[in-house]
């Protein structure tokens, strides 16, 4: 972030994605940019940005720009201390634009530096986005868990730095449609947290199940379980069991729902495998399940395809 009172302009010509996103903030509820940072990706100044947002007034609707009140400006202030050297009282205090409104601030500045970085702009705000929504079930135990009482910019990182990493430990998630590779991706690295072996429990599975099942470690043992098998998914089995591991298929008829059994954790799926983001679905950790249970009665009630 930039100083208000710099004398020199920094002139990015093409920002990184991962530094944007690290300027991209939560205000109203809504992810916003200050307008210093939009000025300092754009190649020019606060000052010249805000008045051709003031010339441009009516193209700045309410959902593409606002001013933060005084209260909010202390309160970013307290959390992040990169902001700190802004000042406890500016003159003027920042606006905030949307993802809507740094394609309009790029439109009406007319140079070529703010067009093309608005791009990365408007994809960092995407990827903000995708990951809100991602951790949606991850923010709201936290809300629970008071986390606005933490008062500290450095507990805050703390926070992000967990989710960032992964260390919820995989236990659920909402996906929603069209978050296809986020799924994917997720359901993968279950498959790859396996030590010993892996059952899935699907109706409706696909050569691309077993490519999901092939990035599991060497060693790991891995089973389907499903309704049918049609001609050609035999046909998918076999030509699979040739070259790699193999991956016995199992007939049975008695499951609705689907589940994945990854060692001892039983994780329930709202959707088949493969069709991962097609439509709003969850992934839970059923913590209170035994899984040896589960496989012993899978043993008895199921038939090698």
């Amino acid at each position: 972030m930039i100083l208000e009172n710099q004398m020199s302009i920094t002139r990015p010509n093409n920002p990184d994605q991962n530094d944007v996103e690290g300027l991209i903030v939560c205000i109203r509820g809504t992810q916003v940019i200050l307008d210093r940072d939009l000025a300092e990706l754009y190649g020019t100044e606060t000052k010249r940005l805000n008045e051709q947002v003031r010339r441009n007034s009516s193209r700045f609707p309410a959902e593409f720009m606002f001013k933060l009140t005084e209260k909010e400006w202390a309160s970013l202030r307290s959390q992040f201390a990169t902001l700190d050297g802004r000042g406890k009282h500016p003159k003027y205090l920042p606006n905030a634009f949307t993802e809507y409104g740094v394609v309009m601030v790029a439109a009406v500045l007319k140079t070529e530096i703010a067009d093309k970085a608005s791009v990365t702009v408007v994809k960092a705000f995407v990827s903000m986005r995708r990951f809100m929504l991602a951790n949606a079930q991850v923010f709201q135990r936290l809300d629970r868990l008071g986390i606005r009482q933490l008062e500290t910019g450095q507990k805050i990182d703390q926070v992000f730095a967990r989710l960032d990493s992964r260390k919820e430990d995989n236990k659920q998630c909402v996906f929603f449609d069209g978050q296809i590779y986020d799924a994917y991706e997720f359901v993968c690295n279950l498959i790859r947290s396996a030590d010993k072996h892996i059952i899935l429990i699907d109706n409706y599975v696909d050569d691309t199940v077993l490519a999901m099942l092939d990035k599991r470690n060497a060693g790991v043992e891995a089973s389907i379980y499903t309704q049918k098998a049609g001609d050609q998914f035999k046909i998918d089995i076999a030509k699979h069991d040739a070259q790699y591991s193999a991956i016995p298929v199992f007939i049975f008829k008695k499951s609705h729902d689907r589940f994945l059994i990854i060692d001892e954790k039983v994780y329930h799926i709202g959707a088949s495998l493969k069709d991962l983001g097609k439509k709003w679905f969850a992934v839970s950790l059923m913590e209170a399940q035994d899984a040896g249970a589960i496989a012993a009665r899978l043993d008895a009630e199921s038939e090698r395809l």
